[in-house]
């Protein structure tokens, strides 16, 4: 039986547990696109999710790992608060 674990905001499976739902836990974890805690005597020891998932994380790691692209993105979210962009009728002039 899985269990909501508090302090990773995931649902937790024994091990064991895991082990004889192998075979559905691709769709299961794919269907709804989430990660779930595999415990060992009732601690989290490992996660499991989707591959499309995973590959999701790892790419938001890169792109938070990379200090130009975080600058980049922090001033397109200042620029945009602070009304500082162009339309994209500017965009289509400008691109024919």
């Amino acid at each position: 039986m899985t269990t909501p674990n508090s302090e990773y905001g995931m649902e937790e499976i024994p091990i064991a547990k895991a082990r004889e739902m192998l075979s559905r836990l691709p769709e299961l974890l794919s269907a709804e696109n989430r990660a779930v805690a595999l415990t060992r005597h009732g601690k989290p020891v490992m996660a499991m999710m989707s591959w499309d998932l995973f590959e999701s994380i790892t790419e938001t790691m890169d792109i938070m790992g990379d200090p130009d692209l975080m600058t980049a993105l922090r001033q397109s979210i200042e620029d945009t608060r602070a009304g500082r962009f162009i339309s994209l009728e500017q965009v289509k002039n400008e691109l024919v």
